[in-house]
């Protein structure tokens, strides 16, 4: 899991801003969003401009070098933060993999030039290389010791050099947990509603949302799945153009499913597409859904995060609804509130104790939290 995440002179981010799903308490309702004193189930708020977006994308920055999966380059540009003097960005990630902590550091100055890695677990030094002052790496895996440690190409990551040219074995403590690690970074995924399919992590190449649900044979679970959301409709696969397509079905009569579907329905339709992955593959490791409610009514917002829990995955989502800002759906310690500067839980953001019985919509609305 991550477990705390620190960012600057990235995008927005000019001064180092730290996001720490660490700083939980110990309250005895909705358990299940910590896990082992980490959130598992948050959600953060923020006013437009804050940044939300572009947390995320400072989040997933790290798929660019270590995975193959998709990227999402156009969003990367404007890489560095336009105030800022420096000429490097750091990222700075912690996690707990299987109860080890692993703390992974670098430092870019541009997309895909790596200037300064440094991988430990339990404070052990695993991996470092500092182009400022060598292209010498140290490299302390068991079955590594044969690699080239003279790493010259700003654009290869060391950690990736490592996993791709060396055979670990998975008995040694380190090496384990290393491509434990590395598993974890292979399974983060995030997407947005507000864009098509706009995605990175997970898997490479577009995908064509009704084509993979029809491949799948998911169209009546999917109009299960929209039925229980309180869209009543019947759906059915029709050709159009020589090619197979979802249609609603009107007792008989067939118009295409994307050329009359709300866009809150096509924004639902897109989150069922990932949620086949997340039920079916069980790959999915940590999922972040930016404005993942922007088209939905309130209780279909509520609906979304329930389905979520379920699942055994860390979440982020950003909104701006504070309808689902209650103790009913999560715990103080899991809903956020970010600005320019920071980002805080509500637990942390008020000296006043707060107990289930609390309206913390209310209390938001009325200015109690320290934001």
């Amino acid at each position: 899991m991550l477990t705390k995440f620190s960012v600057s002179n990235f995008k927005s981010f000019n001064d180092e801003f730290v996001f720490d799903l660490n700083d939980t308490n110990g309250y005895n309702f909705n358990k299940e969003s910590v896990n082992n004193g980490i959130v598992e189930n948050a959600i953060v708020y923020g006013r437009n401009g804050v940044g939300k977006s572009n947390l995320g994308l400072a989040v997933f920055d790290i798929i660019d070098h270590l995975t193959d999966s998709e990227h999402g380059d156009i969003e990367y540009t404007h890489y560095l933060n336009a105030l800022n003097s420096s000429k490097i960005a750091t990222f700075k990630y912690e996690f707990s993999i299987a109860s080890n902590k692993v703390v992974y550091t670098y430092r870019k100055n541009e997309h895909r030039s790596l200037i300064f890695e440094k991988l430990t677990i339990n404070d052990n030094l695993i991996a470092e290389i500092d182009r400022e002052k060598s292209n010498k790496a140290t490299i302390n895996l068991k079955g590594a010791e044969s690699l080239n440690n003279d790493i010259r190409n700003l654009n290869l990551s060391l950690i990736k050099y490592i996993k791709n040219n060396s055979v670990l074995d998975e008995s040694d403590l380190f090496n384990n947990v290393f491509l434990c690690f590395l598993k974890f970074i292979d399974g983060m995924l995030f997407f947005r509603s507000l864009d098509g399919n706009s995605y990175m992590g997970i898997e490479s190449g577009s995908k064509e949302i009704q084509e993979d649900i029809i491949e799948r044979g998911n169209v009546k679970d999917l109009e299960l799945f929209l039925n229980n959301a309180g869209i009543e409709c019947k759906l059915k696969v029709v050709k159009e153009s020589e090619k197979n397509v979802i249609a609603f079905d009107f007792d008989g009569k067939s118009i295409s499913f994307y050329k009359i579907a709300s866009q809150g329905t096509k924004a639902l339709t897109l989150f069922y597409f990932w949620l086949q992955r997340l039920k079916e593959e069980s790959k999915v490791t940590f999922l972040f859904i930016d404005e993942f409610d922007a088209f939905y009514h309130h209780e279909l917002s509520r609906l979304i995060v329930e389905e979520l829990k379920k699942l055994n995955i860390q979440f982020v989502l950003t909104t701006h609804n504070t309808s689902i800002m209650t103790n009913d759906l999560l715990r103080p310690d899991c809903y956020f509130v970010m600005s320019k500067n920071d980002i805080k839980s509500l637990s942390k953001s008020t000296e006043k104790e707060l107990r289930e019985a609390h309206n913390l919509e209310k209390m938001y609305k009325a200015g109690s939290f320290d934001v």
